[in-house]
């Protein structure tokens, strides 16, 4: 396994643009919300911590992961002044073959997110065997993903502002 030895949450604060004057969204799933719980607390304390304003970022829940590109698109609709928005969600491989379609449509659908409007979605859903890997990577001895997608979407949301000129 590549993270065995890795916390990948670790980030140095000089190389991330400060956050100050971006506005995020979060949509967090609720399924395995004590994965996903862990999920957004990284990323939110991420963006806080490179210079982020709590009231600069919004939340809005959704049922399941699956969900996650109809609430991404929505928020992408109604907060035109978005500058990322971060898809969080976890899907824990089961007996059927459920789990394979919900991580290959949210993936896809995330994707086209990102194709179809100019303000980015980051992928931030865990797609696990059990439930001890979704653990140790939202908070565990892995890290915390969403702290990795926080600085994803800071960065995305710099790229966004220099790209306009």
């Amino acid at each position: 396994m590549a993270t065995v030895n890795k916390n990948l949450s670790e980030y140095d604060k000089a190389t991330i643009p400060n956050a100050k004057d971006f506005r995020f969204g979060i949509v967090v799933s609720e399924w395995n919300d004590d994965i996903t719980e862990g999920l957004f607390q990284g990323a939110f304390d991420a963006i806080l911590d490179c210079g982020g304003i709590k009231e600069n970022i919004v939340r809005w829940n959704v049922p399941g992961s699956f969900e996650l590109i109809y609430g991404c698109k929505k928020m992408q609709q109604s907060y035109d002044m978005l500058d990322a928005v971060i898809a969080i969600g976890s899907v824990i491989q089961g007996q059927t073959k459920h789990f394979d379609f919900v991580c290959d449509g949210v993936t896809q659908g995330i994707k086209d997110l990102n194709i179809q409007s100019d303000i980015p979605v980051i992928f931030c859903v865990l797609t696990d065997n059990n439930k001890q890997q979704s653990l140790d990577r939202s908070g565990g001895i892995h890290g915390n993903k969403g702290t990795e997608a926080a600085i994803a979407a800071i960065k995305m949301a710099q790229l966004r502002v220099d790209a306009k000129f």
